[in-house]
């Protein structure tokens, strides 16, 4: 049997994090350096993924940052090759920069625009950047896809039907891509609760956090380290035989925040 050091593990792995800037890509890139990963930080704000990458190298870990736009294929592949040309290799991938108008969004004023473009950003770059990556990953015989989901994925609520079912598409494109991918790939994603950031802290008053959180057990809203560690469970050998898994983090319930 592994030790619990040898289960998570990540020395001589190489990772690439979307959105790696801030937020759950940030904690989540930091996390996997401290495990033993080298890092290529891709963030569409080049200097905030400078700034993570200063960090992981002050940890004695490798890391690259890199700008990219998840929208555009050419950023994907320009990644990629960047990513290869530095380390040689690629085993794990945090598809993580997404984003939308979730709990904003009036159905009747909605448009096609406004869909696809959520659609590009959620959906369509884990396609693109995962079969960019994929082949190394089988290459080198170890490869884990985490994708980012979000608690909308699988609850109902206000004002987030594009936003939600863009999320819920990723719970199932994960599912595929799994089957699709295996064995040498495990594939599986986080769906978050609430968590702390600073968008949320501009709208957030003690009234509002009691409200959001009376359907949650244990009565607190999510850090990003709480997604960081779940990103690195299904990163690291801890989870060999975990594939096609959908993760809720979200203290055990809903948190619904009507703006």
């Amino acid at each position: 049997m592994k030790t619990i050091e040898k289960m998570y593990d990540l020395s001589g792995k190489i990772a690439i994090i979307t959105g790696a800037g801030n937020g759950i890509g940030k904690a989540s890139a930091i996390m996997l350096a401290k495990a033993g990963a080298n890092i290529v930080c891709s963030d569409l704000n080049l200097e905030y993924a400078e700034e993570t990458a200063k960090e992981i190298q002050e940890l004695g870990r490798e890391s690259l940052a890199i700008k990219c736009d998840v929208t555009k294929i050419e950023d994907l592949e320009l990644l990629v090759n960047e990513t290869i040309s530095k380390f040689n290799k690629i085993n794990i991938l945090v598809n993580n920069a997404g984003g939308g108008n979730g709990g904003r969004e009036i159905f009747l004023e909605l448009t096609p625009n406004y869909i696809e473009n959520i659609y590009n950003l959620n959906v369509f770059s884990i396609y693109n950047l995962s079969r960019l990556c994929a082949p190394y990953m089988i290459e080198d015989n170890y490869g884990s896809i985490v994708n980012i989901s979000s608690m909308s994925s699988i609850m109902q609520s206000h004002k987030m039907s594009v936003y939600g079912s863009s999320k819920a598409s990723v719970n199932q494109l994960t599912k595929y891509m799994a089957v699709d991918l295996g064995p040498s790939i495990r594939v599986n994603a986080i769906a978050p609760g609430a968590i702390k950031t600073n968008a949320l802290a501009k709208v957030l008053t003690p009234e509002i956090e009691v409200e959001m959180l009376k359907n949650t057990p244990l009565k607190k809203l999510g850090e990003a380290e709480d997604i960081a560690s779940g990103v690195l469970f299904l990163a690291s050998p801890a989870s060999k035989w975990i594939s096609a898994q959908i993760l809720p983090i979200n203290g055990g319930g809903e948190q619904d925040l009507d703006l």
